[in-house]
């Protein structure tokens, strides 16, 4: 086995493992003792980055609303260890949840104020290392929409309101640095005029998803990324599982996140299932294992800063932070290119 690697988040000068350990299943599809297993190893493995949210675990629903964050705040090296752990969290964007705020929750100073204060006590921590906008404020394209439709007279918060508590927050030590998620290029250049012009804080990274099935993030936001030093952390870096190659052949695996739940079938359309099965072929040729060669690829990107992986059993653990070990030849990637031009982007 290797050795971890690590990157600057941002211009922070803090360092955070090249894997971070996503949490969306404790709670849901991992019991607390799971979670603290999970954690467990991951830090052992040399990971340090961790990444959570208040709306998890996903799927969310009004039962195991934040439950995540209670499972992360009960794991003791959070206590003895918190000079070595980088969390991240996140605060809800709107959403029609109605048992989160009163069924209001926005980027506004009023429901940022409560909800930062509410994940600081679920996770038992005095300050935030990372705080991210899970999803913005306005009509937008992200979840998987391409196409932008644009809305007249619409009821959003606007950026400078949520930079102004985002300020408000930091100066008061409760979060270190902020994060965007699940952006566009134009709201991720419309923070940092806002930050550069009035001295808010500077976002210094932002959470969208990338995968061997879903590259747009380089279409737009690539060169930000670089320009900006706001590099990704890269959400569902194997296509909720897919690209691990378990779902082939109409396989559905008991237990399985798209076995489970039909809401991410954008991973199972024709196109999707023809780059998997090429994907899949193309590691196997060489030995190496679908889902470590998907894992290995999005690490290898230059503008991803951590690689959130997450898994349901400790095997699927093992085999994920396995990757952050192997690197892909002149040859693969190329192929990996082919795959690409003839099939792209098949589940943004």
């Amino acid at each position: 086995m290797g050795i971890m690697q690590y990157r600057e988040l941002g211009n922070t000068g803090i360092q955070v493992s090249a894997l971070c350990l996503g949490t969306m299943t404790f709670g849901e599809q991992n019991t607390e003792k799971e979670a603290h297993e999970q954690l467990d190893y991951a830090f052992s493995e040399g990971i340090n980055f961790i990444d959570t949210a208040e709306m998890y675990p996903v799927p969310p629903r009004k039962e195991t609303y934040s439950l995540t964050e209670k499972y992360i705040g009960t794991w003791s090296k959070l206590r003895s260890d918190r000079d070595k752990i980088i969390v991240a969290t996140k605060v809800l964007g709107p959403s029609r949840n109605s048992y989160v705020r009163d069924g209001n929750p926005r980027l506004d100073r009023h429901n940022i104020l409560q909800a930062v204060d509410a994940s600081l006590q679920r996770l038992k921590i005095d300050y935030i290392d990372l705080y991210q906008l899970h999803w913005p404020d306005r009509n937008t394209n992200f979840f998987g929409k391409l196409g932008y439709e644009h809305r007249e007279n619409e009821d959003s918060t606007p950026i400078e309101d949520t930079l102004l508590v985002l300020d408000e927050i930091k100066k008061s030590g409760k979060v270190r640095h902020f994060g965007l998620s699940n952006e566009t290029p134009w709201g991720t250049m419309r923070y940092f005029a806002l930050s550069d012009a009035k001295s808010y804080p500077r976002m210094v990274s932002i959470q969208n998803p990338y995968n061997l099935l879903n590259r747009t993030f380089e279409v737009g936001l690539a060169e930000i990324a670089h320009r900006e030093k706001i590099g990704l952390l890269a959400y569902s870096p194997m296509a909720f599982g897919a690209l691990s190659g378990k779902y082939r052949d109409g396989e559905k695996p008991e237990g399985a996140r798209l076995t489970l739940w039909e809401r991410f079938g954008r991973y199972k359309n024709e196109k999707a299932l023809q780059a998997i099965d090429r994907y899949a072929e193309l590691a196997e040729e060489n030995d190496l294992s679908p889902a470590q060669m998907a894992l290995a690829f999005v690490t290898s990107r230059s503008f991803v800063t951590s690689n959130i992986i997450g898994a349901t059993s400790m095997e699927q653990l093992r085999e994920n932070i396995g990757s952050v070990y192997i690197k892909l030849d002149a040859e693969i990637l190329k192929q990996i290119e082919e795959i690409q031009t003839d099939i792209p982007n098949p589940s943004p």
